[in-house]
């Protein structure tokens, strides 16, 4: 498994955005969290934002959509441009007919879980889905602690994806960090999403390296 790490721009500066997503241009993705205010408590930006952000990442860019009616919404962030669309699965009516829509609009499809949302009436859609996201935080806000109690969910995720042999990415989101990026790539996660971790180092670019590094090793 090949580690990804996927920088939040959640935790980056808002009004100097663009100058924020040249830092990380060693990433793998640039994490794009798109938050309603109904879903979770809290708001961001929206399509016309990512759009541009589509223009002038130079990583790819990795949508997490913590909105209602992601059926609806999905779709329209894959054609403005994201390489990834994430939606989560308590939003979702009908998550195949959405996977598979944001598959033929060119986009990686993925399904997010809140911490107390259960993995295991997912599994047998694998095939669908190109990503699993397990949240390790109450999404909504940067700069939580990381759930220890995640790991299992983590180890169940990673040995249903080798057993269905599908390569289905597993992303951790929420309190990634040198801290604990050893026991999530140990638990079996291969895309790391850090946020206050990469963008509150003094370098940025080097924090990535770090953290890949550690990854990594743990990986292999």
């Amino acid at each position: 498994m090949a580690v990804k790490i996927a920088p939040s721009i959640l935790s980056a500066d808002f009004v100097n955005l663009e100058r924020d997503l040249q830092r990380i241009a060693n990433a793998d993705l640039v994490h794009v969290d798109v938050m309603d205010n109904h879903f979770v408590p809290n708001l961001t930006l929206g399509l016309p934002i990512v759009q541009r952000i589509v223009e002038v990442s130079p990583v790819p860019v990795d949508v997490h959509l913590m909105i209602e009616d992601a059926d609806r919404w999905a779709p329209e962030f894959a054609r403005a441009g994201a390489s990834s669309v994430t939606f989560h699965a308590e939003a979702t009516q009908a998550p195949v007919r959405l996977a598979r829509e944001l598959r033929s609009l060119g986009a990686r499809a993925g399904v997010g879980l809140r911490p107390a949302s259960p993995v295991e009436p997912f599994l047998d859609l694998l095939p669908e889905l190109d990503m699993v996201l397990v949240m390790t935080v109450e999404p909504g806000f940067g700069g939580q602690s990381f759930i220890e109690g995640m790991l299992p969910k983590i180890r169940r995720t990673r040995q249903a994806i080798a057993q269905a042999g599908t390569g289905t990415w597993l992303q951790v989101d929420g309190g990634i960090s040198r801290s604990t990026i050893a026991r999530v790539a140990q638990a079996g996660a291969d895309v790391f999403v850090a946020g206050s971790a990469v963008y509150g180092a003094d370098d940025v670019a080097a924090e990535i390296d770090a953290l890949r590094t550690l990854g990594s090793t743990i990986q292999a």
